[in-house]
């Protein structure tokens, strides 16, 4: 059974993209997380960048910097 070569490399480039991917910044993360979260209406929040290793009970809504750093929601 011979497969396509233009099969072949469709399905390589899935497989390989996410290796390439760029980390994202982490306020360009916190920024689009608070845009979805003034759509939904939420109201009162505080979004806070922090250190992966200092994470604490704070709801984790992002991970940033290859996981090193977590975005931290909070309801005030």
């Amino acid at each position: 059974m011979k497969i396509p070569i233009a099969m072949l490399m469709g399905v390589s480039a899935v497989l390989v993209q996410p290796v390439f991917a760029a980390p994202k910044d982490c306020e360009e993360l916190k920024a689009e997380i608070a845009t979805k979260l003034d759509a939904k209406g939420v109201k009162a929040y505080t979004l806070t960048i922090v250190p992966a290793a200092e994470a604490d009970a704070a709801k984790t809504v992002g991970s940033c910097e290859a996981g090193s750093m977590r975005i931290h929601y909070t309801k005030d």
